[in-house]
């Protein structure tokens, strides 16, 4: 992954506030334990709802059961939004990845994946891979499509010091 362009924006910054740093924004990105993604229906209005997500090799990767409506969306317009950050309004980080959700169909790469979600989880999340898939178990035929969304731009938006931060790829 290349190291992004990152600009402090100061219309929407304090002014003895600094920009959030890459490294600060990637760890938020992978202890965060719960993201909202926007996907776009059909007929153009916005589909927003919670999901886990895992950071691994320079992307955030997500699965979604194949009837779901993001799933029926991510098939006609693949551009999202993952959102995550804290509740409270004058502390924390919240951080806003933008990019393209791609299947991720690689047996090995979600071997990887199901383990990471294992660890991240403490075992409460466990998959199967088969055929290009998640599974729940062995035996399950529900295939569980995952994605990666290696992102274009990313916005962390500092809280108390308010600071809006563009990570750019």
């Amino acid at each position: 992954m290349t190291t992004p362009a990152t600009t402090l924006d100061q219309r929407y910054s304090d002014p003895e506030s600094a920009a959030t740093s890459w490294d600060e924004t990637r760890r938020a990105l992978e202890r965060a334990e719960l993201f909202w993604i926007t996907t776009v229906r059909a007929d153009g209005r916005p589909h927003v709802t919670p999901l886990v997500a895992v950071w691994l090799d320079g992307a955030l990767h997500f699965c979604t059961g194949a009837e779901e409506q993001k799933a029926r969306n991510l098939a006609a317009n693949p551009q999202v939004i993952l959102t995550t950050g804290d509740s409270q309004w004058d502390a924390g980080l919240d951080v806003m990845v933008e990019g393209e959700a791609v299947p991720v169909t690689d047996d090995s790469t979600l071997r990887r994946l199901a383990q990471a979600w294992t660890a991240k989880w403490d075992g409460r999340w466990k998959f199967a891979v088969r055929d290009g898939c998640f599974r729940n178990d062995e035996e399950s035929e529900a295939a569980i499509p995952v994605y990666a969304v290696r992102p274009a731009r990313v916005m962390a938006f500092g809280k108390g010091s308010f600071s809006q931060t563009a990570h750019q790829f």
